[in-house]
């Protein structure tokens, strides 16, 4: 296999398999495709602009070993499906996990705590280190976007969503471990370190972990929105006249 396909087949092996198992009987995702594909698309185009400015300013890059040569504004096209890819298996793992697990597995006290306390934690953080650009920006986006889901729009999903982030690590480890350098000679994406705190896990910034949630939190947030919106619209459609 040529090295200039392994950002494809990591993008193609991430989406392929919650893809077709999104036809199980007992999961039936692909009927929510109405709702899923504009959750997964709308973020896609906010993170493709944040990761198109990030790459001018040289917050991180792209290993041209590892990438076809084909570039949409001045990103690999790998990396703009990553952003489409990686979002729907994620979205097929919080469902699956609910289906799984359909008990609240975490009260709604312990929402509200991980909620408050984890973005106190990342506003802190963010503004400590102000002058590091991917730190910054990430922690204080997360928080933010915490604070509305949980304080502002109260919503019902939180519990079920930090419960299925934990299953999600597992897939987001591996992908972004082989994307940083994990088991191959030169890492698919490097990271300017003077613009992060410089802490890996592994080959994995820090930050990769509350820059993935950010980007799932959306995605599930617009999935709930969509879904609950389209059931609206069914009962309407069905109610006597």
């Amino acid at each position: 296999m040529p090295e200039k396909y392994l950002y494809l087949i990591i993008d193609f092996l991430s989406i392929i398999f919650p893809f077709l198992f999104s036809f199980h009987p007992r999961n039936n995702f692909y009927k929510k495709w109405m709702s899923i594909w504009p959750a997964v698309l709308i973020p896609a185009g906010i993170f493709i602009i944040w990761d198109a400015g990030f790459t001018q300013l040289g917050v991180w890059g792209f290993n041209p070993r590892y990438l076809t040569g084909i570039y949409f504004i001045n990103l690999p096209i790998e990396e703009v499906l990553f952003f489409i890819c990686i979002p729907y298996a994620c979205a097929f793992t919080y469902e699956s996990v609910n289906i799984i697990s359909a008990k609240e597995r975490i009260s709604e006290n312990a929402q509200l705590w991980i909620s408050d306390i984890l973005s106190a934690c990342l506003i802190l953080a963010g503004i400590i280190n102000y002058s590091k650009w991917y730190t910054s920006v990430t922690f204080i986006a997360t928080a933010i976007f915490i604070i509305l889901l949980h304080r502002v729009w109260k919503v019902n999903f939180m519990g079920r969503f930090y419960f299925a982030f934990l299953f999600i690590l597992i897939p987001f480890f591996i992908v972004n471990g082989i994307l940083t350098g994990t088991g191959i000679d030169q890492p698919v994406v490097w990271y300017n370190d003077s613009e992060n705190l410089g802490i890996r896990m592994g080959t994995i910034p820090f930050e990769d972990t509350f820059y993935g949630m950010l980007l799932i939190a959306m995605n599930i947030a617009l999935l709930e929105y969509f879904e609950n919106k389209n059931a609206t619209l069914k009962e309407l459609s069905v109610a006597p006249k």
